[in-house]
Order: C-alpha cells, then structure tokens, then sequence
C-alpha cells in the first residue's frame, strides 16, 4: 500500500521546499504543514494534523519531521542531507556544574525517540549522512556548545528545532517517524554569512524528490 505522508516542517519556505518535491515525484498521498518553530509548536501541528486524519477513519502511517537544520562536521557539510537513525531531545534535562544530565536519566520521561526501521534504507537510497539529529530549543551558536554536544552524542550529524516534538506527536498515535534534513550551516559558532540557505532548500527538494520512490521499495521489501 502506498504511505499517507504527513511531513511536518517549521516555516514556510521549508513547507514550499518539500511539496515542490513530493509533487514532482507524484506523491498525491502526502500532506505537508508548516507547524511553527520549535519543539512544542511541531508536537501541537503534528498532533493535530494526525487526530484530524484519524477522526476522518483516513489515518497517516508515517510521519517525517523536514527542513533544514546545522550540521555536524565532517559527517554532514553545508548541502548535504541526514537522516536521523535516533531523534534526541538534547537539551531538555537539567545543566550542573558537574554537567548535563537529560530528561531520561533524572526518571521524568523519554529524551530519544528511534526513528521508523525504514530509515537506514532510506538514508542509503538518498546518500545521506546518517546518525543522531539532535533537537534543541536554543540552536547552537559557539564552539563550546559544539564542542559539548559532540561529547554527549557522538555520532551526532545535525541539530534542528522540531524533531523530538514531532516524534512526541507520532509516538501519541503510534505512527513511525522518520527526521529528514539538508543542512544550511555548520553546527558552531554562528556565522550568517556563510549560511547557504538557497542551496539547502533546492536540497530539501531534490530529496523528497526521491523520497516515495525509496518508500515504495522498502515497503515491497517489507
């Protein structure tokens, strides 16, 4: 059967990016919002888009967090696209002088999110980098918060805003969830200048460009 797709992305140039793809792809099964920035924005637009859907007896069966995000050098550079294999929450806990501790490890909740079984597949159909995403609410801007959050996930290819929010939602509806991003800048010390937004978008595009038909084979292989 082919996958109902609700992807959800922040704003709407990332929006814009993604249907732009799926339509040339012929993908008339996908549904793409632009839910906000941030986690909590994300899991209010997902959770919302999923209970319409499943009130309509017309549920999604997969749910992929988009856009463009920081990446992780050397594993993701500027133009490239990550899949997540794990979507963390990677500031949500409690900060010490004696270091981080996340949200899991103080027994208040869950602080990862595995993505769907499917995305090893669909990272090798796409030739993306593939690894941790992490999600924050504050986007890294200094090498030293780099520096740390390589130390706490290593493996780590790119940092967004909406991920685990977007994971919260799906996991809610017990819909597999999958975080595709292309990257517009290196996860470090924020430079503006040499962020290629353009070139990440026109990414974005290329990618679910190929998505459904990556899909199709691994649901056939499924």
């Amino acid at each position: 059967m082919t996958a109902r797709l609700l992807v959800v992305t922040a704003v709407d140039a990332e929006r814009a990016a993604v249907a732009a793809g799926l339509a040339g792809a012929g993908a008339p099964r996908a549904t793409v919002i632009a839910a906000g920035a941030g986690p909590a924005a994300a899991a209010v637009g997902a959770a919302t888009a999923l209970a319409r859907a499943a009130a309509d007896a017309d549920p999604y069966t997969l749910v992929i967090s988009a856009g463009i995000g920081g990446g992780f050098a050397p594993a993701a550079p500027v133009g490239s696209v990550v899949v997540a294999e794990v979507i963390v929450a990677a500031d949500l806990g409690v900060a010490t002088e004696d270091g981080f501790t996340p949200l899991a490890e103080l027994g208040f909740g869950r602080s990862e999110h595995k993505a769907a079984p499917l995305s090893a597949a669909v990272a090798q159909a796409l030739g993306a980098a593939y690894g941790p995403v992490l999600t924050v609410s504050t986007v890294t801007g200094t090498e030293r918060r780099a520096a740390e959050l390589r130390t706490r996930h290593p493996g780590a290819v790119a940092e967004a805003m909406e991920g685990f929010g977007v994971a919260e939602a799906a996991r809610a509806h017990g819909v597999p969830v999958l975080e595709l991003r292309t990257v517009s800048n290196a996860v470090g010390p924020r430079d503006r200048a040499a962020w290629r937004i353009g070139e990440a978008l026109a990414a974005l595009t290329a990618a679910f460009g190929k998505l459904p038909a990556a899909l199709e084979v691994e649901a056939d292989h499924g």
